[in-house]
């Protein structure tokens, strides 16, 4: 019931080239920032599978604003505001949906009530909420996107700094930074897969992920412009992906759930505790 939920997340994000890895840097950062919270067992199980899930609700937002390259007009980011409404949508009578929803439903609240979609402040903001808000905003500043470049991790977490009791929760905002600066965000940031950076696609510039089981001599393509990748071995022994100059039939460029990155999140929430701890760490 937790691959079906995973599986769905993935495919919505492979709808946008610029953000490969997203949900697993972001379930990654939440349970980093979960264990220095102090959180464990079923609480952190669950926190780390709503990291992966928050962006859920992005499965209604229409390709034209999702891929749009420049920045959003105000009615177009209106629509975006409205996935997190969607995503909790999506898992009603879902069984697994208490695990799940307030992450899904609540990483875009803020501690000053000016967060969306319902306005909570402070506390009323459940904590799975707080936690992976601070996580996604990290890795949207550190990603590249079509109209702008990554930031660097250090100026990141200035921004958190600055915005501690507003945007962000203060306490574990304060506890992010310190993992940043302690250089336990460098192994996450600007990867897709423990031990896999991103690559780039040269021809049109979105990220271009290479799954962690791929092998050289295989073919992998940008989701953006469909060109083909011939990965050959690189350095350290990971493949790198080298323009061949040609495009992707359809069969080609269908969107393929990665299923052993999926089965890597699920055994390791559930190496923390069994589904029915986090459900019941949740009530």
């Amino acid at each position: 019931m937790l691959a079906s939920l995973l599986v769905m997340a993935w495919v919505v994000e492979a709808r946008d080239p610029y953000t490969g890895g997203h949900l697993w840097r972001v379930s990654r950062y939440s349970a980093l920032l979960a264990e220095a919270a102090g959180i464990s067992g079923g609480a952190l199980a669950r926190i780390e599978i709503g990291g992966f899930l928050h962006d859920l609700g992005k499965i209604g937002i229409p390709d034209a604003i999702l891929r749009k390259a420049d920045k959003l007009t105000d009615d177009e980011y209106a629509v975006i505001r409205t996935h997190p409404d969607v995503g909790a949508r999506m898992l009603a009578g879902h069984p697994l949906a208490a695990l799940v929803r307030p992450a899904v439903l609540h990483h875009h609240e803020t501690p000053d009530g000016h967060g969306y979609p319902h306005r909570l402040a402070g506390d009323a903001i459940p904590l799975d909420g707080r936690l992976v808000g601070v996580c996604d905003a990290f890795d949207a500043m550190t990603s590249s996107r079509p109209y702008r470049k990554s930031m660097p991790i250090a100026q990141a977490l200035d921004i958190i700094r600055s915005r501690l009791g507003t945007q962000f929760d203060r306490d574990l905002g304060a506890q992010f930074i310190t993992l940043g600066e302690a250089g336990l965000l460098d192994h996450i940031a600007g990867h897709s897969d423990e031990g896999i950076p991103l690559q780039n696609c040269v021809m049109c510039g979105p990220t271009l992920v290479v799954r962690r089981e791929a092998q050289a001599g295989e073919e992998v393509y940008c989701r953006s412009c469909g060109g083909e990748y011939h990965l050959e071995q690189g350095d350290g022994g990971r493949p790198h992906a080298v323009p061949t100059g040609r495009k992707g039939n359809p069969a080609a460029l269908e969107p393929e759930a990665d299923t052993d990155l999926i089965s890597r999140v699920i055994q390791s929430a559930a190496a923390r505790a069994p589904v029915e701890d986090m459900i019941s760490a949740n009530r």
